[in-house]
């Protein structure tokens, strides 16, 4: 009988030759994760036997990666993938983790809660947390902080962390939401900004979010960025375009304009100012390829793209023809998928400015 598939997608994986980051397609069965170079092969690059391997996650073997955890294997080799953004990673890790310890116990693998590696009450669940932090609403506010004349987007305070817990009676007192602060900040949901955050979580001390006005932190998959001053006016136009609140994010094949190639880019939508920002997953850094303004844009399904098919690129396609003429093919993994982006941009390009 085949092995039941739970998971596919797209994840940066580290070469265990080369030692670069690529692309690559991901499929999750009950006793292995097999490797594509493409979703459209038909037989994997590489397969990792899951028995009697471990998983680490955080995995904060590199100092410019987020996001990435580590698959071992019995035979001490170690695999090293990258995820676009928080949801994705622990949607992974809970099914990598879950097939290892069904193949330990001789079961079938079945979904159901499991509690990570970290020594916190059993009824609190961190990526529920970080949810309910984010909340445009009622979360956790993302400001624009000025500190030894850098200026911050899109963050906090530790301080700031706390109070919130607290608050919304996540925790009792500030010893508990320091924990679970910690907690969030041990897990890669919040992520260090300035130096004093930083000179806490490497000395990893019980606390290691600090719990003053002064220790800036960020939501991992937030706009985070940090500028020192400047009175150019381009440059404060382009910054512009990242304080939007990041509405969808995820890996997507795109059609390059000049040869008409396609590949794996990630893409981030943000709102209010309504731009779909992509980049190239490999890379460590923060830098986008391209920007696209979705004000007033017009997102279809498309059936059929010219040249697609000769680059082994078949269904779930759509098109964003921006308010300027400007086209852009895109295809999603699934039709769900694509359904949900065309959903997400439609939703920004009438709201957004």
């Amino acid at each position: 009988m085949e092995p039941q598939q739970i998971r596919e997608g797209y994840l940066v994986k580290k070469g265990t030759v080369l030692n670069s980051w690529k692309v690559v397609w991901v499929v999750l069965s009950e006793d292995g994760v097999d490797i594509y170079k493409k979703k459209t092969d038909r037989s994997p690059k590489g397969m990792i036997p899951l028995k009697g391997a471990t998983l680490t996650s955080p995995c904060q073997d590199f100092v410019k990666r987020t996001l990435v955890f580590k698959v071992s294997t019995e035979k001490k080799q170690d695999h090293f993938f990258q995820a676009t953004h928080v949801e994705e990673r622990e949607s992974w890790v809970k099914d990598i983790k879950r097939a290892i310890a069904c193949l330990q116990a001789g079961k079938k693998f079945a979904r159901k809660s499991t509690r990570r590696s970290i020594r916190l009450p059993v009824t609190v669940n961190l990526n529920e947390l970080y949810i309910l932090m984010k909340d445009q609403d009622d979360g956790v506010k993302e400001l624009k902080l000025e500190k030894e004349k850098r200026m911050y987007n899109h963050c906090f305070t530790g301080a700031t962390v706390v109070d919130w817990l607290i608050s919304k009676e996540k925790a009792r007192n500030r010893s508990e939401a320091l924990m679970l602060a910690t907690g969030l900040l041990n897990e890669g949901f919040l992520q260090p900004a300035g130096d004093l955050s930083k000179e806490g979580a490497d000395e990893g001390a019980q606390s290691a979010l600090l719990d003053d006005p002064d220790a800036l932190y960020y939501f991992a998959d937030s706009g985070f960025f940090c500028e020192g001053y400047s009175s150019d006016d381009e440059d404060a136009l382009l910054k512009e375009e990242f304080r939007g609140n990041i509405v969808k994010q995820g890996c997507l094949l795109k059609q390059g304009h000049r040869r008409k190639n396609w590949k794996v880019r990630k893409f981030i939508l943000r709102d209010d100012p309504a731009y779909i920002h992509y980049y190239d997953p490999t890379k460590g850094d923060d830098e986008p390829l391209g920007s696209i303004h979705i004000r007033a844009c017009v997102v279809t399904a498309v059936e059929h793209v010219p040249d697609a098919k000769k680059h082994d690129v078949d269904g779930n396609l759509f098109e964003i023809i921006t308010s300027d003429e400007t086209h852009y093919f895109l295809q999603a993994a699934t039709a769900e998928e694509r359904k949900e982006w065309i959903k997400a941009v439609q939703a920004v390009s009438k709201s957004g400015k």
